[in-house]
């Protein structure tokens, strides 16, 4: 008996063994996305069969939202054998008679993961991703590496190679530039933009799955630019935190009027990890607090800037000099940001009171008039090159972009001096509807915060210029673009309608009381032509106080 239930021990440990085997073994087919989930401490073996003969080559890629997992080649990862990476990708080239591959998915640290992930097939004729790769690890590197700070978010992939036949020697990289050398391939790089707002991970795996293959790709993405063999294989993008972009490449070979893909890469350029501006709380305190106020102030001046001109010269004054302190302290300085906003909080309440007192002083409305319409025009400026506009070649150009911009930026104003009123209240309906939509961006995703926000990055990054800056307009800025038409509009209706039977300006009240002093002097009849001055009255004043009080003599009581 005891031998017997030793027999049956030793069944029910290698039943358990083989299905643990199998749950870490994961089989798929080709062109088919797969659910692959890595247990704790665990590796996962990825496995495709029956490869038809006329296959080439093979990439495996394998997508999590922000855990990293190791892919590689060996159950063991080695260096050049493997990648670690949140979008991971292998490239596998087969021998004649082969109809099986497996690759080995596990995580750097020992965690759980969960991710999707697809074979495609590639034939000879198609051109191998990554193959002429002398920069990076892997020996075929199919991979788009990604990097982004505060401005930019730049791709870098290895170039490709053109394809062969199974058992063939690879054709050589850079021995000579002929029309039958790699150097004939061209270079297709891809944007897809997932939705505004949704850091879900099933809206990326629906992104992954539209633009995992060359055929997915070209419907659903947007095409950013066109690379030959001669240009670097590095492209750079406006970073937008928050906003889920993944990248793709498409190598093409023009010859045979073949192509394949690169493994497609995301970012939200921001840490899903992170307990202070984090994917999920992006907006700091202090910026929400500084921008809520803005928007009230902005509504303030779209409805009824105009008729307190004092008012809506202060808040264009401090929009003003807030806007080239901030850009002068961070290039000059490496203060904490809160630091900075509230220093340029400051100097921008200074600026607004120096342009309200060089009115209350000098009495010239035509230059306070002319500030406001210099910020009008930087806004114009700056919606021209928010469009498709700003990433035409030329404007890569730090000469040429500014030139342009400034030529925008000073045209402008010259409209006030025909029509100063009107030019007036179209700026405080145009900048103060801008400001609330400002405020809406401080409190969620939107698009439209990058019309100004490029012209910041590229004024604070001397390597912007080179930068893609084209974003996607999509639900909620389409939502903002209607408020911010309907306010300006609104705004300027409004006080077109209550200022035409009020005089252009108020005037200053330096000036008129200048006028009214003088009116005294010249008027005999007013009382106050004979009313001392005041220094006048304020030196008699001190006198009588200095002045000693003379006796009043005899103070004896008279005796009746």
């Amino acid at each position: 008996m005891p031998p017997k239930s030793g027999y049956f021990v030793l069944l029910i440990v290698w039943v358990s063994s083989v299905r643990a085997q199998d749950e870490n073994r994961v089989v798929f087919s080709l062109g088919t996305f797969q659910n692959v989930s890595v247990p704790v401490n665990g590796t996962v073996q990825a496995v495709v069969s029956r490869i038809p003969a006329d296959v080439s080559f093979i990439t495996l890629q394998f997508h999590t939202q922000h855990n990293n997992v190791t892919l590689s080649y060996s159950q063991v990862p080695l260096y050049g054998f493997s990648v670690t990476a949140v979008d991971a990708g292998l490239l596998s080239t087969l021998t004649p008679s082969q109809t099986s591959l497996s690759w080995f998915l596990k995580t750097p640290d020992g965690s759980s993961a969960a991710g999707i992930g697809v074979i495609l097939p590639y034939t000879s004729t198609d051109p191998v991703p990554g193959a002429c790769n002398q920069v990076f690890a892997l020996e075929n590197d199919p991979n788009i590496y990604l990097q982004y700070n505060l401005f930019e978010t730049t791709i870098t992939f290895a170039p490709a190679n053109i394809g062969y036949e199974r058992g063939e020697i690879p054709p050589v990289c850079d021995v000579n530039t002929g029309s039958n050398t790699r150097w004939r391939l061209v270079y297709e790089v891809y944007q897809y933009f997932l939705p505004e707002g949704d850091l879900s991970e099933q809206s990326l795996i629906s992104g992954m799955e539209r633009v995992a293959n060359v055929e997915n790709l070209k419907d659903n993405s947007r095409k950013v630019v066109s690379l030959s063999s001669q240009e670097r294989t590095q492209f750079t993008f406006n970073t937008l935190p928050g906003q889920g972009v993944i990248f793709s490449v498409i190598v093409r070979d023009p010859a045979l009027n073949t192509s394949a893909s690169y493994i497609p890469a995301h970012t939200y350029v921001c840490s899903f990890n992170s307990t202070l501006d984090g994917c999920k709380d992006l907006g700091r305190v202090s910026t929400k607090v500084f921008f809520t106020l803005i928007g009230l102030a902005g509504l303030f001046v779209c409805f009824v800037g105009h008729r307190f001109f004092k008012c809506e010269l202060f808040c264009m004054g401090f929009g003003f000099v807030a806007f080239l302190f901030f850009v002068l302290i961070t290039r000059t300085t490496t203060l904490d940001y809160d630091l900075r906003l509230a220093l340029t909080a400051l100097v921008g309440v200074v600026g607004g009171v120096a342009l309200v007192m060089s009115w209350w002083r000098f009495g010239s409305v035509m230059a306070c008039v002319l500030v406001v319409g210099l910020i009008l025009g930087f806004h114009i400026s700056s919606i021209a090159f928010f469009t498709p506009l700003g990433d035409l070649p030329i404007f890569h150009n730090d000469v040429v972009f500014w030139v342009v911009f400034a030529c925008i930026m000073v045209v402008v104003p010259l409209f006030f001096i025909r029509w100063p009123r009107e030019g007036n209240i179209i700026t405080c309906g145009v900048v103060g509807a801008y400001a609330v939509v400002l405020t809406v961006n401080a409190y969620t995703y939107t698009s439209l915060s990058y019309i100004t926000l490029d012209v910041l990055k590229r004024f604070l990054n001397d390597n912007f210029s080179r930068a893609f800056i084209s974003v996607p307009l999509q639900d909620i800025d389409f939502i903002l673009i209607t408020v911010w038409v309907v306010l300006a509009v609104s705004g300027m209706v409004v006080q077109l309608y209550r200022e035409k039977s009020r005089p252009f300006f108020p005037p200053s009240p330096y000036v008129m009381w200048k006028q009214e002093r003088e009116r005294r002097k010249t008027n005999v009849l007013d009382p106050s032509h004979h009313k001392p001055s005041l220094s006048t009255r304020l030196l008699e004043r001190i006198r009588q106080l200095t002045l000693r009080t003379e006796p009043a003599g005899e103070t004896t009581p008279l005796l009746l």
